[in-house]
């Protein structure tokens, strides 16, 4: 209980230095593709002042199904957009395949939060979740804030905010593990005996698939 009261107030400071962080001001205009059609970064926003990005992994190339650990994130964001919303929030996910692969898959699915297309646009590459072939050649991909040697996509989340004169700023952006955090599942596993339980598998997460892909 001791350690826990003390990470409990560890992780409450470290939320107060995140929200300290210095803005960045994005001057470059990024399009996007919706079910309501072609929408800005800030049309994204919708009314809220505060945006939370989800980069899903799921490449224009890909077959009928994205990322399968991106989906098992995306199983904890069903319902929770209107309560973020409430709070001036508007979640939403971001990929660069085409819209009608993300609809198809995301009907599959279940799932009713918004996710649009940035297909086209250099926002993946300038958030630093996708990568060329040139970039990672010339040594400037740069993934979870170091070098990156992989071409293709990887997850994580972006954070912005847009002021009363319509502004908009980078604030904050995390990958990789410091996605562990928006994993409810995960932190389930983590109260239970056996905690995770990946520590003899081939890897990590050798266990996940989709979820309407389990066998009964």
């Amino acid at each position: 209980m001791v350690k826990e009261k003390e990470f409990t107030g560890l992780r409450d400071e470290l939320s107060l230095q995140r929200q300290a962080m210095p803005w960045i001001k994005v001057d470059k205009e990024y399009h996007f593709t919706g079910v309501n059609g072609h929408e800005t970064l800030s049309d994204l926003f919708a009314d809220k002042s505060q945006l939370i990005v989800y980069h899903f992994m799921y490449g224009p190339d890909w077959g009928e199904r994205g990322c399968k650990s991106c989906s098992f994130w995306a199983d904890n964001f069903n319902g929770i957009d209107v309560h973020l919303a409430n709070r001036d929030a508007t979640l939403l996910a971001v990929s660069r395949a085409p819209l009608a692969k993300i609809e198809q898959f995301k009907a599959k699915m279940g799932w009713n939060f918004k996710w649009v297309s940035s297909y086209g646009s250099d926002f993946n590459y300038d958030y630093h979740v996708s990568f060329t072939e040139e970039s990672v050649a010339n040594g400037t991909a740069v993934y979870n804030y170091k070098s990156h040697d992989n071409t293709g996509e990887s997850p994580g989340i972006s954070v912005f905010y847009k002021d009363e004169d319509g502004i908009i700023y980078h604030t904050y952006s995390t990958y990789a593990r410091g996605l562990d955090m928006l994993n409810g599942a995960y932190h389930y596993m983590d109260l239970l005996p056996k905690g995770r339980d990946e520590s003899n598998l081939p890897w990590s997460m050798a266990w996940l698939d989709y979820h309407d892909s389990y066998a009964d």
